[in-house]
Protein backbone atom coordinates (compact mmCIF):
# COMPACT_ATOMS: atom_id res chain seq x y z
CA UNK A 1 0.00 0.00 0.00
CA UNK A 2 1.52 3.30 -1.11
CA UNK A 3 1.70 6.36 1.11
CA UNK A 4 -0.92 8.15 -1.01
CA UNK A 5 -3.40 5.28 -0.74
CA UNK A 6 -2.73 4.91 2.99
CA UNK A 7 -3.35 8.64 3.50
CA UNK A 8 -6.61 8.40 1.60
CA UNK A 9 -7.61 5.32 3.64
CA UNK A 10 -6.92 7.03 6.97
CA UNK A 11 -8.88 10.13 5.86
CA UNK A 12 -11.80 7.93 4.74
CA UNK A 13 -11.84 6.06 8.06
CA UNK A 14 -11.51 9.25 10.09
CA UNK A 15 -14.47 10.93 8.40
CA UNK A 16 -16.51 7.77 8.96
CA UNK A 17 -15.80 7.45 12.67
CA UNK A 18 -15.86 11.13 13.68
CA UNK A 19 -19.27 12.00 12.17
CA UNK A 20 -22.45 11.54 14.25
CA UNK A 21 -23.80 8.02 14.41
CA UNK A 22 -25.08 5.47 16.93
CA UNK A 23 -21.65 4.80 18.48
CA UNK A 24 -20.79 8.47 18.91
CA UNK A 25 -24.19 9.46 20.29
CA UNK A 26 -24.09 6.55 22.76
CA UNK A 27 -20.57 7.53 23.85
CA UNK A 28 -21.66 11.12 24.32
CA UNK A 29 -24.67 9.99 26.38
CA UNK A 30 -22.44 7.72 28.47
CA UNK A 31 -19.96 10.54 29.02
CA UNK A 32 -22.80 12.79 30.18
CA UNK A 33 -24.32 10.17 32.49
CA UNK A 34 -21.31 8.28 33.83
CA UNK A 35 -18.28 10.46 33.18
CA UNK A 36 -15.16 9.78 31.13
CA UNK A 37 -13.48 7.16 33.33
CA UNK A 38 -16.50 4.86 33.62
CA UNK A 39 -17.05 5.06 29.85
CA UNK A 40 -13.53 3.81 29.00
CA UNK A 41 -14.61 0.13 28.55
CA UNK A 42 -17.35 1.32 26.17
CA UNK A 43 -14.77 3.37 24.25
CA UNK A 44 -12.40 0.42 23.93
CA UNK A 45 -15.25 -1.83 22.83
CA UNK A 46 -16.11 0.56 20.00
CA UNK A 47 -12.44 1.11 19.13
CA UNK A 48 -11.72 -2.62 18.78
CA UNK A 49 -15.17 -3.83 17.73
CA UNK A 50 -15.11 -1.87 14.48
CA UNK A 51 -11.71 -3.24 13.28
CA UNK A 52 -12.82 -6.79 14.19
CA UNK A 53 -16.03 -6.35 12.19
CA UNK A 54 -14.05 -4.92 9.26
CA UNK A 55 -11.60 -7.83 9.31
CA UNK A 56 -14.37 -10.42 9.34
CA UNK A 57 -16.22 -8.59 6.56
CA UNK A 58 -13.04 -8.65 4.49
CA UNK A 59 -12.24 -12.33 5.00
CA UNK A 60 -15.67 -13.79 4.49
CA UNK A 61 -18.84 -11.96 5.48
CA UNK A 62 -19.03 -10.13 2.15
CA UNK A 63 -19.05 -13.51 0.40
CA UNK A 64 -22.00 -14.59 2.55
CA UNK A 65 -23.92 -11.48 1.46
CA UNK A 66 -23.04 -12.16 -2.18
CA UNK A 67 -24.25 -15.78 -1.94
CA UNK A 68 -27.38 -15.07 0.17
CA UNK A 69 -28.58 -11.45 -0.23
CA UNK A 70 -31.51 -12.20 2.09
CA UNK A 71 -29.06 -12.38 5.02
CA UNK A 72 -28.08 -8.75 4.43
CA UNK A 73 -31.74 -7.68 4.33
CA UNK A 74 -32.48 -9.50 7.61
CA UNK A 75 -29.49 -7.82 9.23
CA UNK A 76 -30.71 -4.43 7.99
CA UNK A 77 -34.18 -4.97 9.49
CA UNK A 78 -32.71 -6.05 12.85
CA UNK A 79 -30.35 -3.07 12.86
CA UNK A 80 -33.10 -0.55 12.16
CA UNK A 81 -35.36 -2.10 14.81
CA UNK A 82 -32.60 -1.84 17.40
CA UNK A 83 -31.82 1.77 16.46
CA UNK A 84 -35.51 2.69 16.81
CA UNK A 85 -35.46 1.11 20.27
CA UNK A 86 -32.38 3.19 21.17
CA UNK A 87 -34.06 6.36 19.87
CA UNK A 88 -37.07 5.64 22.09
CA UNK A 89 -34.77 5.10 25.10
CA UNK A 90 -32.97 8.40 24.43
CA UNK A 91 -36.25 10.29 24.00
CA UNK A 92 -37.51 9.04 27.37
CA UNK A 93 -34.25 9.31 29.29
CA UNK A 94 -34.06 11.24 32.54
CA UNK A 95 -31.75 14.27 32.74
CA UNK A 96 -28.14 13.33 33.47
CA UNK A 97 -27.10 13.52 37.10
CA UNK A 98 -25.13 16.47 38.40
CA UNK A 99 -22.10 14.21 38.89
CA UNK A 100 -21.04 10.83 37.55
CA UNK A 101 -21.10 9.43 41.08
CA UNK A 102 -24.87 10.03 41.25
CA UNK A 103 -25.59 8.11 38.03
CA UNK A 104 -27.88 5.12 38.27
CA UNK A 105 -27.56 2.18 35.92
CA UNK A 106 -24.36 1.03 34.27
CA UNK A 107 -22.43 2.11 31.18
CA UNK A 108 -21.94 -0.41 28.37
CA UNK A 109 -19.22 -2.97 28.97
CA UNK A 110 -16.40 -3.71 26.53
CA UNK A 111 -18.18 -6.80 25.17
CA UNK A 112 -21.54 -5.04 24.83
CA UNK A 113 -19.99 -2.14 22.90
CA UNK A 114 -18.01 -4.49 20.64
CA UNK A 115 -21.09 -6.65 19.96
CA UNK A 116 -23.16 -3.55 19.17
CA UNK A 117 -21.14 -3.07 15.95
CA UNK A 118 -22.93 -6.09 14.49
CA UNK A 119 -26.32 -4.32 14.62
CA UNK A 120 -25.01 -0.84 13.77
CA UNK A 121 -25.90 0.06 10.15
CA UNK A 122 -23.26 2.79 10.02
CA UNK A 123 -20.54 0.33 11.09
CA UNK A 124 -21.60 -2.12 8.37
CA UNK A 125 -21.68 0.65 5.77
CA UNK A 126 -18.20 1.84 6.79
CA UNK A 127 -16.73 -1.68 6.84
CA UNK A 128 -18.23 -2.72 3.50
CA UNK A 129 -17.22 0.56 1.83
CA UNK A 130 -13.65 0.52 3.12
CA UNK A 131 -13.08 -3.12 2.13
CA UNK A 132 -14.57 -2.51 -1.33
CA UNK A 133 -12.47 0.63 -1.92
CA UNK A 134 -9.16 -0.31 -0.32
CA UNK A 135 -9.10 -4.13 -0.18
CA UNK A 136 -11.22 -5.06 -3.17
CA UNK A 137 -9.00 -8.05 -3.97
CA UNK A 138 -9.53 -9.37 -0.41
CA UNK A 139 -5.77 -9.53 0.10
CA UNK A 140 -5.20 -10.33 3.83
CA UNK A 141 -2.57 -7.62 4.23
CA UNK A 142 -4.81 -4.97 2.67
CA UNK A 143 -7.68 -6.06 4.95
CA UNK A 144 -5.40 -5.67 7.97
CA UNK A 145 -4.37 -2.18 6.80
CA UNK A 146 -8.03 -1.17 6.65
CA UNK A 147 -8.76 -2.63 10.09
CA UNK A 148 -5.63 -0.97 11.50
CA UNK A 149 -6.67 2.40 10.10
CA UNK A 150 -10.06 2.11 11.82
CA UNK A 151 -8.35 1.12 15.07
CA UNK A 152 -6.03 4.14 14.95
CA UNK A 153 -8.63 6.79 14.16
CA UNK A 154 -11.22 5.35 16.56
CA UNK A 155 -9.08 6.53 19.47
CA UNK A 156 -9.59 10.15 18.41
CA UNK A 157 -13.32 9.69 17.82
CA UNK A 158 -14.23 7.80 20.99
CA UNK A 159 -12.19 10.15 23.18
CA UNK A 160 -13.67 13.28 21.58
CA UNK A 161 -17.32 12.23 21.78
CA UNK A 162 -17.05 10.95 25.35
CA UNK A 163 -15.33 14.15 26.47
CA UNK A 164 -18.03 16.18 24.68
CA UNK A 165 -20.71 14.29 26.59
CA UNK A 166 -18.92 14.85 29.86
CA UNK A 167 -18.77 18.59 29.20
CA UNK A 168 -22.44 18.74 28.16
CA UNK A 169 -23.60 17.47 31.56
CA UNK A 170 -24.37 21.02 32.79
CA UNK A 171 -26.27 21.96 29.62
CA UNK A 172 -28.44 18.81 29.70
CA UNK A 173 -29.30 19.18 33.37
CA UNK A 174 -33.02 19.80 32.80
CA UNK A 175 -35.63 17.56 31.14
CA UNK A 176 -36.54 20.25 28.58
CA UNK A 177 -32.98 20.61 27.38
CA UNK A 178 -32.51 16.85 27.32
CA UNK A 179 -35.66 16.43 25.19
CA UNK A 180 -34.43 19.13 22.78
CA UNK A 181 -31.06 17.39 22.50
CA UNK A 182 -32.73 13.99 22.06
CA UNK A 183 -34.88 15.40 19.25
CA UNK A 184 -31.79 16.65 17.44
CA UNK A 185 -30.08 13.29 17.95
CA UNK A 186 -33.09 11.40 16.56
CA UNK A 187 -33.29 13.74 13.55
CA UNK A 188 -29.60 13.20 12.84
CA UNK A 189 -30.08 9.44 13.06
CA UNK A 190 -33.07 9.47 10.71
CA UNK A 191 -31.25 11.66 8.19
CA UNK A 192 -28.21 9.36 8.27
CA UNK A 193 -30.37 6.26 7.86
CA UNK A 194 -32.12 7.77 4.82
CA UNK A 195 -28.74 8.76 3.35
CA UNK A 196 -27.32 5.27 3.85
CA UNK A 197 -30.31 3.71 2.09
CA UNK A 198 -29.80 5.85 -1.06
Amino acid sequence: MTFEILTALVAFCFVGVITPGPNNLMLMASGANFGFRRTVPHMIGVGLGMPILTTLVGIGVMRVFEMWPLVQQILLVLSVAYLLFLAWKIANAAPPPQSAAEATGKPLTFLQAAAFQWVNPKAWFMALSAITLYAGGRDPLAILWVAGAYCAVSTISTTSWTALGQQMRRFLGTRGRLRAFSGCARSTGRWRHCWLRR
